[in-house]
């Protein structure tokens, strides 16, 4: 067989790290006996990518293979699918648990992936393997094609409970004001305001960026200074980051509020990347904490499902909600790792640490928390439009007392069910690379809300 890679990868992450593990993976597809066609370098731009998808389409390949090295963005796998009539795999890979940055995030790149060739209808197999591991017998499977994604079936539309249909009506006529469009190939943010509308009766405001950057820049001193105190008296660290970008990331939450107070919000949707860094000059992401901690939800990457599934969980629970991403999970642990670059809300820290402040891993501006999530149980639930379809996902799981998996603000978990089922149904379901988590059981309430907003419901 003739197997055509591609090695996808971003130079925003750790890429020595990327081109030592890319290294593994060849080493491992050169040993199944197959000839192995394709660059074997990263590609870190659209351009070397579909070079590389030319020289694939010219040699007449009989399968091919992304590599998921680090995170990026589905829109090359998407255009990958779309070149070739051939069998289709991804091969995505863990990252040791040490308290670091995330060096690949190669999973959540897997996780975009797997939605957006989902709503394409297009057919693929997958791994989650260390190539420094065993894969082999993995690699046999999935060539052979025994290990596609699937689909997962949808329940029925729950029945609708006095206490689900509050939750509806507490969200119905609420306003999200969503700030810039969402990165491209983030299919996982993309929305319609008419289905919005129809499904959960909130309205969507289209802003600018820099409607949120001058109402910053313009805010006045003294409540930038105020944010400051406010800060100082929460976080550690304040004085170890730039003073200037720190004052420019504290004046964002003075432009959400105003925009807030003037927009009647109830939560937003920000492009938080790269325009923060690269126009502005300073992080949202400790800002978005803050909101978040005073229940305004706000979703990175502009995603403004996202929001609405923050404003749902929020109301069942009546508690601060976490926009997360699942970045890792391990079958010999049976655990998973949620993450966000520095947004929990202060209230889900881990009660023995104390929250530091830091900078972005990638962009390095300040302010992100810094912190462990505190052990106890947690409900996840999204929204979801996966393969087109309006539903809701549900999940329990127990957060763990575990040190800082990465920087930022993250937390180990472990699922009801095993941590390989929830993976394969994570895959299968196509699920968005966002979900909102909350402390506690709520998952009663929520298949109530889902009858009243007429979703059928998925349960990993």
């Amino acid at each position: 067989m003739k197997l055509g890679i591609l090695p996808l990868g971003r130079p925003t992450f750790d890429v020595p790290f990327a081109e030592e593990n890319l290294v593994a993976m060849l080493a491992a597809l050169d040993a199944t006996g197959h000839k192995i066609v394709g660059p074997r370098e990263l590609l870190f731009d659209e351009a070397a990518t579909r070079a590389g998808i030319d020289a694939l389409v010219s040699a007449g390949v009989d399968q091919v293979m992304v590599l998921q090295v680090t995170f990026t963005d589905a829109s090359m796998t998407v255009a990958i699918g779309a070149a070739f009539d051939v069998p289709l795999s991804i091969w995505s890979i863990p990252e040791p648990r040490l308290g670091d940055r995330l060096r690949l995030n190669s999973f959540c790149g897997l996780n975009l992936a797997s939605h957006a060739l989902g709503l394409n209808g297009r057919d693929f197999g997958w791994i989650y393997a260390n190539p420094a591991g065993d894969v082999a017998s993995d690699l046999a499977a999935l060539l052979a094609g025994e290990r596609a994604a699937g689909k997962l079936a949808l329940s029925d539309v729950p029945e609708t409970t006095e206490a689900g249909r509050a939750i509806a009506e507490a969200v119905n006529g609420q306003r999200i004001a969503r700030i810039g469009e969402h990165p491209v190939g983030f299919d996982t943010c993309a929305y319609d305001k008419a289905d919005m509308k129809a499904l959960s009766g909130v309205e969507v405001d289209e802003l600018a960026l820099d409607d949120l950057f001058d109402l910053a820049r313009a805010a006045p001193a003294d409540a930038a200074a105020a944010l400051r105190k406010q800060a100082d008296a929460e976080l550690s660290g304040l004085d170890e980051v730039d003073p200037d970008e720190l004052d420019r990331s504290l004046r964002l939450k003075v432009g959400l509020d105003t925009l807030k107070e003037k927009g009647g919000y109830s939560a937003f949707a920000i492009r938080c990347w790269p325009e923060t860094f690269t126009e502005y000059g300073g992080a949202v992401c400790g800002p978005a904490a803050m909101m978040g901690e005073a229940r305004v939800p706000c979703a990175c990457e502009a995603d403004v499902y996202g929001a609405l599934t923050q404003m749902v969980l929020a109301a069942a629970a009546d508690a601060p909600v976490f926009l997360t991403d699942l970045v890792d999970m391990d079958s010999a642990d049976n655990t998973g790792v949620v993450w966000h670059c520095g947004q929990a809300p202060l209230s889900m820290i881990d009660p023995d640490v104390t929250v530091e402040a830091t900078i972005h891993t990638n962009r390095k501006q300040p302010l992100l928390y810094q912190f462990p999530l505190k052990a106890g149980e947690v409900t996840l639930m999204r929204i979801s439009q996966a393969h087109g379809r309006p539903h809701m996902v549900l999940s329990r799981a127990e957060m763990l007392k575990r040190p800082m998996s990465f920087t930022g603000t993250s937390g180990v978990l472990r699922f009801e069910r095993g941590a390989d089922e929830v993976l394969s149904d994570i895959i299968a379901s196509g699920l968005e690379h966002h979900m909102a988590l909350a402390y506690g059981d709520h998952r009663a309430a929520l298949r109530g809300a889902a009858g009243a907003m007429g979703l059928p419901l998925l349960e990993i």
